[in-house]
């Protein structure tokens, strides 16, 4: 009776190497575990790494609480320039409301004209004390970045082109950062016309 061949013997029920050159390189089955001190440094990684996040947390915790406390410093530091600014103006807006308590037919327009100059002078002061300043650029050239020109007018002479002929209403700078620009007429010159030729001047 003939016998079956079998599989040869490299290839046998549960075999799991196989040669390489020189070295045996198993195919199949799970994978060996670690030795010691590689099982040691994956610890050690994972436990820099939880070390490393907690700092991440406890850095970004940090971060938040600094911008909400810059927060309310900037809040803060406003509502105090607006109440020294309040201050500053009380004075003027006291004497505002004596004259609007004034009797018209009692009073003179001397008078009222003089208390209006003083409540002027007051609110200049108080505001200068902050910082404005004002801008009124006429006869100077014209500046895009300080002046709004809302229309021309005719230089009288070419050395007057480009400047600014009226202010219609002046700018402001508080701090020197500009809060208000002044809004002005420019001045352009047109050469004239010469003479058709032959003409008689």
């Amino acid at each position: 009776m003939p016998v079956e061949a079998g599989p040869p013997a490299e290839l046998e029920a549960g075999a799991s190497e196989a040669f390489e050159g020189d070295e045996i390189v198993e195919m199949g089955g799970a994978a060996p575990a670690p030795a010691g001190a590689d099982l040691e440094t994956l610890r050690r990684a994972e436990r820099e790494a939880a070390d490393w996040k907690d700092r991440c947390l406890r850095t970004a915790a940090e971060l938040e609480n600094v911008k909400k406390r810059a927060a309310r410093e900037r809040a803060e530091i406003w509502g105090h320039a607006q109440a020294d600014l309040l201050v500053r103006l009380l004075d003027a807006l006291d004497d505002l409301d004596r004259i609007a308590a004034l009797d018209p037919g009692q009073t003179a327009a001397q008078a009222v004209h003089e208390g209006v100059g003083m409540v002027n002078r007051k609110l200049r002061k108080a505001l200068e004390g902050i910082g404005l300043e004002r801008v009124d650029p006429a006869g100077q050239p014209f500046d895009p970045q300080l002046h709004e020109a809302v229309t021309t007018m005719a230089a009288p002479a070419a050395a007057a082109d480009h400047t600014v002929g009226a202010v219609f209403q002046p700018g402001y700078r508080l701090n020197g950062v500009l809060v208000r620009p002044a809004r002005v007429a420019v001045l352009q010159w047109t050469e004239p016309m010469a003479p058709p030729a032959g003409a008689v001047e």
